[in-house]
């Protein structure tokens, strides 16, 4: 085996790492221009200090599925420790010309030091129910809000269409391919952190696998068999580099007539010197068709070790018709699906960040549309579990409400649909503390942690609620107390618009 070799080998085999702390600071102007007009003004009318409390939440499940999947916190945390204004960030805003010096000075010591509220990621979330609460001096809890949505948003849409991948792999390993169609460097760093929760544990991007410590494995493009003089001779050459960790590239001509048969000389020129051929990826064409070919072939050849490796296009719904078909794909690599979270009800999250209490009066957005309406006031959110852990519905209530089986609890959009909660059912806080007075409360966790997490989360659901096409649809309620304070509130608002 040569250096080289050796040294990819084990970068293969690397475990998964808990050294998750983002490397690079998250700018403080990395927000919309709005949320500085708005800190502005609030300082100027003398309200900045007033205690705020915002909810981040989302009000449709993502894909058309039945959950979603939490992820981004630890990437959001380090953002509000860090927080503060550079000076040269500073001259650049005091350039704009449309800020008084007094507010330049109040940003240069300006800090988080509000509480979070959050699940652990990795825990499976719905439409709306509060995944962070942010609470803190109305100045600093609103600031955030941009760059909190950005992080949650997309990190949690990511994670969750990686679980839906995985789901449709059933145990087959998923590589992350996403970094050439990723939003961005940043984009493609967050989509592998977010799909290692999801269960796609192992990337393409080097740099990803270097910050996250996450396994990193790739075989090489068309391009180097185009290199050569012909196909055999471009295997040969990368299995000569990598002799231990070859896979080959096998549809540049034709797989079957030349792909595989070449792929299988070279197997053999390698078994003759002790090695073994590790695999071969399809990236074209029928792919159930062609790996069942490919394993015949194989096996027949007297290799029935070596692992197929599918890519192209590949999402959900692909790898689960590939596995209806009797496709005999060992590995998937996924890479635009995912990155870019296309496909139904994919593209965004579209989470929000809303003020639902401030100075301890409960806090109301009201719309012509129900929806949109907000749940108001300082809220958790209790998960009724079975004797069999199995998860059986969430429910949304106040602070300081205890709703227990045998309660009547209203769904959050329409108040006229009740349920009651089954009797001898256990509620579970989904949420906790995570940070105080600006500093984290518990020690970061590692991405494999979450990614067991995510597992074990999903097998609790209730059956049918992961299936792709009209999932079961988990209830969400609210407490009858939050449901009457609400109504309290939109007849408040309502009687004033009467009035005026």
């Amino acid at each position: 085996m040569t250096g080289a070799d050796s040294q990819t080998a084990q970068t293969l085999q690397s475990p998964l790492g808990s050294n998750l702390r983002e490397h690079a600071r998250y700018p403080p102007l990395l927000t919309d221009l709005y949320e500085l007009t708005m800190l502005a003004g609030y300082l100027e009318e003398g309200i900045a200090e007033k205690h705020a409390v915002f909810d981040l939440f989302y009000r449709n499940n993502p894909f058309e599925g039945g959950y979603a999947l939490f992820a981004g916190l630890e990437p959001a945390l380090d953002y509000l420790e860090g927080l503060c204004f550079k000076p040269d960030e500073l001259e650049y805003l005091q350039s704009l010309r449309i800020f008084k010096p007094r507010f330049i000075e109040f940003l240069s010591e300006f800090r988080f030091r509000g509480t979070v509220t959050a699940p652990p990621e990795g825990t499976v979330v719905f439409a709306h129910e509060p995944l962070l609460t942010v609470e803190g001096a109305l100045a600093e809890a609103q600031f955030v809000e941009t760059a909190l949505l950005n992080i949650i948003n997309f990190q949690t849409l990511v994670a969750t269409k990686a679980a839906r991948i995985t789901h449709a792999a059933a145990g087959a390993p998923v590589i992350e391919f996403g970094l050439r169609r990723a939003q961005g460097p940043d984009g493609a760093l967050s989509c592998a952190r977010a799909a290692c929760i999801g269960g796609v544990r192992s990337t393409s991007n080097v740099q990803a696998g270097m910050v996250y410590e996450l396994p990193v494995r790739g075989t090489h493009a068309h391009s180097w068999v185009l290199a050569f003089p012909d196909e055999l001779a471009a295997f040969r050459a990368y299995a000569d580099t990598f002799p231990s960790s070859t896979i080959l590239l096998v549809d540049t001509y034709d797989t079957l007539k030349s792909g595989i048969p070449n792929a299988i000389t070279v197997a053999r020129e390698l078994r003759a010197l002790g090695h073994e051929l590790h695999g071969i990826r399809l990236d074209s064409g029928d792919l159930a068709f062609l790996s069942r070919e490919s394993r015949r072939m194989f096996d027949e050849a007297g290799f029935p070790a070596v692992r197929i490796v599918a890519s192209n296009e590949l999402d959900e719904f692909v790898i689960d018709s590939i596995r209806s078909e009797d496709g005999r794909v060992d590995i998937y690599g996924v890479g635009t699906k995912l990155a870019t979270c296309s496909g139904a009800g994919g593209g965004a999250l579209g989470g929000v960040y809303k003020l639902v209490s401030l100075n301890g009066v409960p806090k109301l957005k009201l719309t012509s549309d129900i929806a949109k309406a907000t749940l108001p006031g300082e809220k958790k959110v209790l998960r009724a579990v079975g004797h069999d852990g199995g998860y059986i519905q969430d429910v949304i209530c106040l602070s300081e409400d205890e709703p227990v089986g045998g309660d009547t609890v209203y769904d959050p959009v329409n108040p006229l649909q009740y349920t009651v909660l089954p009797a001898h059912v256990t509620m579970h806080d989904v949420r906790r503390v995570v940070m105080e007075e600006g500093c984290r409360i518990h020690p970061p966790e590692s991405l494999d942690v979450m990614a067991e997490r995510s597992a074990q989360e999903q097998a609790a659901l209730p059956q049918g609620c992961l299936r792709f096409i009209n999932p079961h649809r988990y209830k969400v309620s609210i407490s009858g107390q939050l449901n009457d304070l609400r109504d309290r509130l939109i007849d408040q608002v309502q009687r004033s618009i009467d009035r005026a």
